[in-house]
């Protein structure tokens, strides 16, 4: 069995690869460099797919500054810091790239039609207050209909699956699946900045070393700032 994993470097999408290959695919992980601020997370994906040893690890490359949008495109836009738990679910962020997720998940669907995988794995997740219209269920719901109706293998086939195992899950949960399923979270990058060292004062960051610190444990990335409370 053949899986496609959208992996971004990140936690949640390292925590998927890991999962993917826990149930029993074999795995080909896809990236993008859209030329976002934090291109640095694509370094760690390298190595992520590296320590899981997926059988082949695509970088698909395009410029979504061409129109902007976001503050992870527009160097212009300011990355919100040091926001509460209360901040970040008010309202979509700044930090949403418009339709990236229809974007990501269209190239993993050709990728997957192409080598005949039978899933398409992405580490979305409704629960991390970041208020993404395109992490939610309905959103994946829609998008398995176009994967149905859209693709030869589904109208004369088996249709391709999206599979969303972290999608109900919170970020506490996600690093325990993680530390059950060996991922190495050294090799992961979650900050948005996208400096030499994580800033640990954005969105991601926050949440990220929220979720650590809730647990007891320490995240092994370096950090500029290591704030760990959220009220």
């Amino acid at each position: 069995m053949k899986a496609v994993i959208l992996l971004s470097g990140g936690l949640d999408s390292s925590t998927t690869l890991y999962q993917a290959k826990a149930d029993g695919y074999e795995c080909y992980a896809i990236s993008f460099d859209y030329q976002q601020r934090h291109r640095r997370e694509l370094e760690y994906a390298k190595a992520i797919a590296g320590c899981a040893r997926v059988k082949e690890h695509q970088i698909v490359s395009f410029d979504l500054r061409q129109w902007g949008g976001s503050a992870l495109t527009d160097n212009d836009l300011d990355l919100p810091e040091e926001r509460t738990l209360d901040e970040m679910s008010q309202n979509i962020p700044i930090t949403y790239v418009p339709a990236r997720n229809t974007i990501f998940l269209s190239f993993g669907l050709s990728y997957a039609e192409a080598i005949d995988a039978q899933r398409v794995y992405v580490g979305v997740n409704a629960l991390d207050y970041s208020g993404y219209p395109d992490c939610r269920p309905d959103y994946i719901q829609a998008m398995q209909k176009v994967f149905d109706l859209g693709t030869k293998q589904g109208r004369e086939g088996t249709a391709i699956e999206i599979a969303t195992p972290l999608i109900d899950l919170k970020k506490t949960e996600i690093i325990q699946l993680g530390n059950q399923l060996g991922v190495p979270w050294e090799h992961t990058w979650s900050c948005y900045a996208g400096g030499d060292l994580a800033c640990g004062v954005c969105d991601s960051c926050r949440l990220r070393l929220a979720a650590f610190a809730e647990l007891g444990l320490q995240d092994p990335l370096p950090y500029s700032v290591r704030s760990k409370e959220l009220n």
